[in-house]
């Protein structure tokens, strides 16, 4: 089961939320709206970016997207992914595959989650990243807007 989200953009929320948690410390997101044309994800944050951080943030999110970062999955048992990533987000249903293993996504050595959708093969694939909002209301919801694609 995959869920239905654009390849391109389903690796760069990989990259922004790796990318939020290691400038802003936010956790992953908790909701996520990942379509062709523009995206959307929502974290749990207690403020709203300044234009400042929202440009880091881009920037940092296109450095890593311009690496060329293989894309890769891996299957592993769920007491060995239980021991390298969170797995509270995956719902009941897909814990894990037929043979009783989990689907981990790897984005070179930059981030790791478990993960049911469809990714391209390299980050490059996926940028250049523009964030084109960013808005912020309680309790604690960050909300973050973002295309992809050559010509932004």
């Amino acid at each position: 089961m995959s869920k239905e989200y654009d390849p391109p953009m389903h690796t760069a929320e990989h990259v922004l939320n790796q990318t939020m948690i290691r400038l802003f410390g936010s956790g992953r997101n908790f909701s996520a709206h990942l379509n062709r044309g523009k995206s959307k994800c929502d974290y749990h944050y207690g403020r709203d970016l300044s234009e400042a951080e929202a440009r880091q943030l881009e920037e940092e999110v296109n450095r890593v997207l311009a690496l060329d970062l293989p894309v890769t999955e891996d299957f592993v048992s769920p007491a060995e992914a239980a021991g390298l990533v969170n797995l509270a987000k995956l719902p009941p249903e897909v814990k894990a595959d037929p043979a009783g293993r989990i689907r981990l996504v790897r984005i070179g050595d930059y981030d790791l989650c478990p993960c049911i959708g469809a990714h391209v093969s390299s980050t490059a694939l996926a940028w250049p990243f523009r964030l084109i909002s960013h808005s912020f209301t309680e309790p604690n919801l960050l909300r973050l807007r973002f295309k992809l694609g050559p010509g932004l």
